[in-house]
């Protein structure tokens, strides 16, 4: 069962990303406020639930939470200033848009950029430990899972509305035959090695 709270006398604010490798598309972040009797029997880190249950959790956890953030940053950001420092700037964006402003940040994951004014705590694992991690982790999964089917009707061949961007064989093969799209990570892998050749 998920631990509902880190330090049951703060407002705690579970931080996550989604497509933190992926080789296309921008990297999201949800923070979420769960009320302190939130329960949810599906609830759990979002890559240990079925796509159907994520979209049933989604607007689950967007209703019931005291308050719930997503932001992105996209390819050309991360392209910028790298990855780990996309993924840390967009959980900052999240917190900002919160509308309520908690005591504690619970970060999934062992780094994380200090959001001024703010404790946090990391926590590996901490998707499938804290709830309101997992619901961050929910949300942002989502989130990201629909803009990249959006983004797949632009440039169907790659894959998007299956692989979500990562770097599955299909997805390098169809790298390697038709080169990258607009939206690739021109920093990443196959897209490196590809962009230096073009």
């Amino acid at each position: 069962m998920l631990k509902r709270f880190f330090k049951k006398d703060l407002v705690e604010a579970g931080c996550d990303e989604a497509g933190r490798g992926c080789l296309a598309g921008p990297v999201f972040a949800a923070s979420v406020i769960l009320p302190a009797g939130f329960r949810h029997p599906l609830l759990n880190d979002s890559k240990q639930v079925t796509e159907a249950d994520r979209n049933k959790l989604r607007p689950y956890i967007e209703r019931k939470a005291v308050a719930w953030a997503v932001a992105m940053i996209d390819h050309t950001g991360i392209d910028k200033i790298n990855i780990l420092k996309a993924s840390f700037k967009a959980m900052h964006l999240a917190i900002d848009q919160l509308k309520v402003r908690p005591d504690l940040l619970l970060i999934d994951g062992h780094l994380f950029s200090p959001y001024f004014g703010i404790v946090h705590q990391c926590v590996i694992g901490g998707d499938a430990i804290y709830a309101s991690i997992a619901a961050a982790s929910i949300l942002a999964k989502t989130h990201r899972d629909e803009f990249m089917i959006r983004i797949h009707e632009e440039y169907p061949r790659y894959g998007w509305n299956e692989n979500k961007g990562y770097g599955t064989a299909f997805h390098r093969l169809q790298i390697n035959e038709n080169g990258l799209s607009p939206y690739h990570r021109k920093t990443f892998g196959i897209c490196n090695d590809f962009a230096e050749t073009e």
